[in-house]
């Protein structure tokens, strides 16, 4: 980790004031890290309480009160019941993509969590290939994405696409498999050579054998079989008996409390704060998660709720991933779209080609995120995404172009936002440019060209100056549309 970061913010909860207010780019921030984008009512409303913390509570008590998403009708079937389906089995497993897409865009808190854990304790969809075990593991995630770390680290080893993907399926007796275990060490709790040893991954590897498919049904349920057991006395982390799986968790939460608790909340602050680590505050953050025995809501409530977090120079320091770009932006700008367009599964598809393909990173260490989202060849799909939304928008409804700048929030970055309407271009494109960018535009030849592109050809440039251009304008819908076509070329979109 590093403390170079210039964020000198506590973790001190976060009360709006004159200096300090609550204001636009404070709420899409929110809303862009937490979840995956906030609506225009929703922007409002957040301005209107002007309380940080008891939106932060109510958008994560939302997300612990959310059932699952209920398991499909195949969440059960084993490779035979796949085989006589009427669909072939990769497009189930696409089915599961286009839930949690549906989900992404749907479920805020909980499932922006799904979406990290999913990152953290890596499987591939395509390396374990049934589709009903990939419902079993999203499901999974769910179930643990906001509740307690050490539960989840239990649950998530024993699941049937963790043993698979990490062949803890064939680790018996006889032939102990190494892979799960260290992972477990490397990748899901303490960090690559953090306070274990080589020894360590040996003996847990033989706590953590018998998880075998009894019944030899391909895709079937894998289950613990004592037959399978290394009954072995094993020397873990300095304790010496004859461990098994629940010993191994146990001995691991007892023996490396402080690496664990470590390890997972810089991991959150990088995700969720910044690139650059904070030790101070992860510091506080480990105090918080050990002291709550693990409660991953209650550090992230703590996070949250903070000065640090919404500090100035946490804000748009995160390059967005796929989901994030897309995602985000048609839940901020909410528009219709036509009936024929599948946007799930247009979604689905997109950020795979954009390299995040949900439920299949691109390998056990997961997408590393930030600048590995962009190259230009990725940009020039990320802005064709945009563009493509915006396209069936304005082919289903021209007037939802307009009727979006009607009451929007108007101000300075600084100010509180009140919600006026205003007739004055330059102040309108401000506006919007501080909507759609994490700070808003600072420098002056980005901010005329994105003035010319909203005053568009044919509207005589003193209208804008006599007073014949309003927000009424017929052609206000033209020029907001142009104006988001270009939003989407500049650098600062591509951040959150």
């Amino acid at each position: 980790m590093s403390d170079t970061s210039c964020n000198l913010a506590s973790l001190t909860e976060y009360v709006p004031s004159p200096e300090n207010p609550w204001n636009v780019s404070k709420i899409n921030h929110l809303y862009r890290r937490i979840a995956f984008g906030a609506s225009k009512t929703e922007v409002l409303a957040a301005l209107a309480q002007n309380n940080p913390s008891a939106l932060v509570d109510q958008l994560i008590d939302d997300a612990l009160a959310l059932n699952i998403t209920p398991p499909p009708s195949w969440g059960l079937w084993n490779r035979d019941q796949f085989d006589n389906a009427p669909l072939e089995t990769f497009e189930y497993r696409q089915e599961g993509k286009k839930q949690m897409i549906t989900d992404l865009l749907q479920n805020k808190v909980r499932e922006r969590l799904t979406l990290f854990w999913s990152n953290h304790f890596v499987t591939e969809d395509n390396t374990y290939q049934s589709p009903a075990y990939q419902s079993q593991y999203y499901n999974l995630l769910q179930i643990h994405a906001l509740g307690n770390f050490r539960d989840f680290v239990y649950d998530i080893g024993i699941c049937n696409a963790m043993l698979v993907y990490l062949n803890g399926d064939e680790n018996i007796k006889d032939r102990p498999n190494e892979n799960y275990a260290r992972e477990l060490y490397e990748l899901f709790t303490l960090g690559v050579d953090n306070s274990y040893t080589e020894s360590d991954i040996q003996e847990t590897a033989k706590a953590l054998t018998g998880y075998v498919n009894t019944n030899n049904i391909s895709w079937g349920d894998i289950v613990f079989d004592p037959s399978k057991f290394s009954n072995d006395s094993k020397n873990i982390f300095g304790q010496v008996g004859n461990w098994t799986y629940d010993d191994v968790i146990n001995i691991l939460f007892l023996q490396r409390e402080t690496q664990v608790a470590t390890f997972i909340c810089a991991k959150l602050y990088r995700y969720f704060v910044s690139p650059t680590c904070n030790d101070t505050i992860v510091a506080e953050m480990v105090q918080t998660f050990i002291a709550n025995n693990y409660n991953i809501a209650t550090v992230l409530r703590q996070l949250f709720k903070s000065e640090h977090f919404f500090n100035i120079e946490a804000i748009g320091t995160i390059i967005k991933s796929p989901c994030d770009l897309n995602i985000s932006f048609f839940n901020e700008i909410g528009f219709a779209l036509p009936a024929d367009v599948d946007l799930m599964d247009f979604y689905r598809n997109t950020v795979r080609i954009l390299g995040q393909d949900v439920l299949s990173p691109i390998d056990v260490e997961g997408w590393q995120g930030d600048e590995d989202w962009i190259s230009p060849d990725l940009l020039i799909g990320r802005w064709e995404s945009i563009r493509y939304i915006l396209s069936k928008a304005w082919s289903h409804n021209q007037d939802q172009f307009k009727d979006f700048l009607i009451g929007m929030p108007i101000g300075e970055p600084g100010d509180g936002n009140l919600v006026v309407t205003t007739d004055d271009v330059t102040l309108v494109v401000k506006t919007i440019l501080l909507y759609f960018f994490p700070r808003g535009i600072t420098d002056p030849v980005i901010f005329a060209e994105a003035l010319g592109v909203f005053k568009i050809d044919g509207i005589p440039e003193n209208y804008f100056e006599d007073g014949t251009w309003t927000l009424g304008y017929p052609e206000i819908p033209q020029q907001f549309a142009a104006l988001l076509n270009y939003i989407a070329e500049i650098p600062e979109f591509q951040l959150k």
